[in-house]
């Protein structure tokens, strides 16, 4: 049984790394554009662990932003991992304190999105299975970063070769997954409209936490609903 979730999420984890190397190296070249060497990319890649999160602080270190505003602005977007350890600590109650550590370390969007699925389908979310898939994902993470900041000079300018618009294509992807979740279009309704006139109003990153304050807000005051009988986990979609 333990072979099988570590082969399930190694397979589950590999997928997610492919998709996330592009951006891994847009992480880099980032980085290198903003004057930090290969060892410092792969050094806040390994410790950091944030894409989004790394991609603001590098480009405020390169604007010379006081430390304060680097903190509190990686602090705005990476507010939603509050809330994905809330909702995960229903599945990994039986980990070991050290164990929770470990997991929370290595949580992310599409690990909090896997585990989440694996967790109401029934099929329960181990340390074995949780480990693998995130730690496909991290040595990729951080291989791809050092990809990145050694080839970034040579790169250019990533946005002229587009590959800016992976991030918002990357999230659009995992929220689509949960389409066929109870008030699903509500939220993300209230959470896409107010994210936008947030950053128009507001500005980057700010727009990050308000969007999902204004999601949790129309989610909370939503009626709770049963789902239907005939439903069960197993009919949850695959993302």
């Amino acid at each position: 049984m333990t072979s099988t979730e570590i082969s399930q999420g190694l397979k589950g984890g590999l997928i997610i790394a492919i998709s996330s190397a592009p951006f891994a190296v847009l992480f880099g070249a980032v980085a290198s554009d903003n004057g930090l060497s290969v060892a410092e990319a792969a050094l806040m890649s390994a410790t950091v662990y944030a894409g989004a999160s790394q991609l603001v602080g590098i480009e405020l270190f390169g604007h010379h932003v006081a430390p304060w505003l680097v903190v509190l602005s990686v602090l705005a977007v990476n507010f939603r991992h509050v809330l994905y350890s809330a909702a995960l600590t229903r599945f990994i109650g039986h980990f070991t304190p050290v164990q929770k550590f470990l997991t929370f370390f290595l949580l992310t969007d599409p690990q909090f999105a896997e585990s989440v699925k694996r967790g109401e389908s029934g099929q329960g979310v181990s340390f074995q299975w949780y480990m693998a898939f995130g730690l496909a994902i991290y040595v990729s993470w951080v291989f791809f970063s050092i990809v990145g900041a050694f080839f970034g000079r040579m790169m250019g300018d990533p946005q002229v070769l587009a590959i800016d618009v992976l991030l918002p294509i990357y999230f659009l992807g995992l929220v689509i997954g949960f389409r066929r979740k109870v008030g699903f279009y509500p939220v993300v309704a209230a959470s896409a409209i107010s994210a936008v006139l947030a950053y128009h109003l507001v500005g980057s990153p700010w727009h990050v936490s308000i969007g999902a304050i204004a999601g949790i807000v129309v989610a909370a005051v939503m009626p709770l609903q049963q789902p239907d009988a005939g439903l069960t986990p197993a009919s949850e979609p695959e993302s």
